[in-house]
């Protein structure tokens, strides 16, 4: 729990120094996403809030709250999954490469891992070579994490 409050703590003082508040239920979002340690939907969010506080945020609040947190880069949309995450990065205070998601198929965990500048390149390059701009460089597997690799074997 000292590491999501410290987590927590570490998205304030990113907020404020942006002009920005992280209010109670952006905490409690942020809170929701940091403890599952998987993607979540604003749904899932919304139940999380109602059992875990016996609060219930209206569905365009949590929208909201995802805007505003992925705004201030402390969550990740995830496209494939249309779930969010909390960033891996909040506790840290340097520049980041550009972040790839394994997303696991069976149990909706993620692992954000950075992806070389290299890499970016050749597929930007790639991309406009077809005739198109890259317009985002995040990067979504749809994997298999090891917990579940054992369960879809034996299938």
């Amino acid at each position: 729990m000292s590491n999501i409050k410290t987590t927590i703590e570490q998205a304030e003082k990113r907020c404020k120094a942006n002009g920005a508040r992280l209010t109670t239920k952006r905490k409690r979002i942020l809170m929701g996403l940091i403890e599952s340690n998987k993607a979540l939907s604003a749904y899932e969010l919304i139940d999380f809030c109602k059992q875990r506080f016996g609060e219930k945020i209206p569905a365009m609040s949590v929208y909201r709250i995802l805007d505003f947190l992925e705004g201030q880069y402390l969550v990740h949309k995830l496209n494939l999954a249309n779930k969010y995450v909390a960033c891996t990065h909040i506790n840290c205070d340097h520049a980041h490469a550009v972040s790839q998601f394994l997303i696991c198929k069976n149990c909706s965990k993620v692992k954000e891992i950075s992806i070389n500048q290299s890499t970016i390149t050749d597929l930007s390059e790639t991309v406009k070579s077809a005739g198109y701009d890259l317009y985002t460089p995040q990067v979504e597997l749809n994997c298999l994490c090891e917990s579940c690799i054992p369960v879809n074997a034996a299938t």
